[in-house]
């Protein structure tokens, strides 16, 4: 390589890493790319990060490709500093703290098609063909509008576009990224080494709904977001950790750590996958406190930019599956954690009130515990305290 060559190396990612995953080079040899353009995308099993271009130049040489494994401190390319050529297409755009890692393919060219929406990747494109889809027929989702090959799946899968029968059958193996391979890890490991229970309960959601409805436009105009059902439930779970600290103590060997803070996880679908951002100190957040980190923690979900540091630690989860139509399920904790609680739809249902049969509109609450460290009877006691505390929201305020 030439003096005029800037080395491309895997960064520092955290005290506890030691290697990424090489995701998508968003440049490939010979392309341009301006200074703090996104070169490469890098996933680690916590998060996904870009590395931006140190100064505008040419991507000279690529020595890891895409799906391979490199060290920290590893040199993973060159940049040649150069000038952008004349009548060379747009370069790659500035890179984010974390953003999207893309399926491990180049860019294709842009599309020719006045209706495309964007660069159609390679894969996209063949899939395209196989199933006899026109050019700019598949709305593209990804980074500039680029045509990915989920895109292509959506729309085959829709009722209104007919699916190819028959021809090339084909089996694409993949290794598992670094986040799928943490994610499979804990999984077993909280089945293996946790002794697992799940007690289930369901509340009325009929006085929270009343005071949303109520408030909503004050809330949203004074704090510029919308009063949501989760603030509700994180204060009413703080209260329950702080009534049963077992549910927030974790099992480390042959002790027992008890907490004296409420770091609340809230799990929330990213991009890559779920993430599981931790509200610290939640005992000390308001309402819209709690509210406006979870839209901010959602956005940047969606675009892969949560800090390592926002995942680490927590002492308790809280899971929504009802934005996804949930009805019922049994939550897995995220060890050394004790308890995760799950939140479900809200679904009308028939149910007894004062002898008398009514509609109301109701939600099934699920509480997944290391039964090693929290008893039965603190886990009833905490999930039925959490009920009464929405079905009851005055309580929540008054802190009784």
């Amino acid at each position: 390589m030439s003096t005029q060559d800037i080395e491309i190396k895997v960064p520092s990612l955290g005290e506890s890493i030691s290697e990424a995953f090489v995701g998508e080079w968003y440049v490939k040899e010979g392309e341009y790319v301006a200074a703090d353009g996104r070169v490469v995308g890098l996933e680690t099993d916590k998060a996904t990060f870009d590395i931006p271009a140190q100064a505008g130049g040419i991507v000279s040489k690529i020595l890891k490709n895409a799906g391979e494994t490199a060290i920290i401190g590893e040199v993973i390319g060159y940049l040649q500093r150069a000038e952008k050529p004349a009548g060379s297409a747009p370069a790659a755009t500035p890179a984010a703290p974390a953003a999207p890692a893309a399926p491990a393919t180049p860019l294709s060219p842009p599309s020719t098609d006045a209706k495309a929406g964007g660069h159609v990747m390679p894969a996209a494109e063949r899939m395209m063909a196989e199933n006899k889809l026109p050019a700019g027929s598949v709305q593209g989702t990804g980074p500039g509008g680029r045509v990915l090959k989920e895109d292509v799946i959506r729309t085959v899968q829709s009722p209104a576009v007919p699916v190819r029968v028959g021809g090339i059958r084909e089996t694409r193996k993949v290794p598992l990224s670094p986040i799928r391979q943490t994610i499979a890890k804990r999984l077993v490991e909280a089945q293996q080494t946790a002794a697992l229970l799940t007690t289930f309960n369901e509340v009325d959601m009929s006085a929270i709904k009343k005071l949303r409805e109520s408030y909503k436009d004050v809330f949203e105009k004074k704090y510029g977001a919308k009063l949501g059902f989760m603030s509700f439930f994180v204060r009413a779970v703080v209260s329950g950790l702080q009534q049963f600290p077992q549910v927030n103590a974790q099992i480390h060997g042959r002790e027992l750590t008890y907490f004296n803070y409420c770091d609340v996880g809230i799990a929330i679908g990213g991009g890559k996958g779920l993430v599981v951002p931790v509200l610290r100190n939640a005992e000390n957040l308001s309402f819209a406190d709690i509210e406006l980190a979870i839209i901010e923690l959602a956005g940047r979900a969606k675009k892969n930019q949560i800090t390592l540091e926002e995942l680490e630690g927590g002492t308790f989860t809280i899971t929504n599956g009802g934005v996804y139509g949930s009805l019922l399920s049994t939550p897995i904790v995220n060890p050394p954690q004790s308890g995760v609680l799950g939140m479900h739809g809200i679904f009308d249902r028939p149910i007894a009130v004062n002898g008398e049969v009514v509609i109301r509109p109701m939600m099934y609450l699920a509480l997944t515990y290391d039964h090693r460290v929290v008893d039965g009877r603190e886990a009833v006691s905490f999930l039925k305290l959490v009920k009464d505390m929405i079905e009851d929201p005055t309580r929540l305020i008054l802190e009784v």
